[in-house]
């Protein structure tokens, strides 16, 4: 099934009632965020799509395999979203599925109107190298690089 946008979604609930919820919900249940493994299993899902391993993202996003291994099983949580989205390039995800990944996370997606997000939406296209490169680039524009998990939260 074709993934609805939220656009469309919130078009929606401003033409219904709240009696007509459940069936909202019923005909939109595949497209909403309903359970704490979304994350997990979207993450997974793309890896296999990719044929990339979860150690070799982790090593490419340079995070510790265990405490990637807890954030992908959902037994540890971050409130950094500089981790999620070093594990989003790692992962070779285009920026829909990152958008996607940081939604299911919890977290604010790539917003264009912010710089450095504009920048790394253009990185997310391009794929222009390592995780060091993408420092190396938000560097050269003035702008803080993806932190590393040294801070874990």
């Amino acid at each position: 099934m074709e993934e609805k946008n939220t656009k469309y979604l919130d078009e929606s609930l401003g033409k219904i009632h709240i009696d007509e919820f459940d069936r909202f919900f019923d005909e939109n249940k595949e497209c909403m965020i309903t359970n704490e493994f979304a994350f997990s299993n979207y993450v997974k899902d793309i890896l296999g799509k990719n044929g990339i391993t979860q150690q070799a993202v982790f090593l490419k996003a340079d995070i510790p395999e265990r405490y990637g291994y807890k954030l992908l099983s959902g037994e540890k949580r971050t409130r950094q979203r500089d981790i999620i989205l070093r594990i989003c390039y790692a992962a070779e995800m285009t920026l829909e599925e990152t958008q996607g990944t940081l939604k299911r996370y919890g977290m604010p997606e790539l917003y264009s109107k912010i710089p450095r997000d504009a920048l790394l939406m253009i990185i997310f296209n391009e794929r222009p190298g390592s995780i060091i490169d993408v420092n190396e680039l938000l560097k050269k524009y003035g702008m803080e690089a993806l932190r590393s998990s040294g801070l874990q939260d």
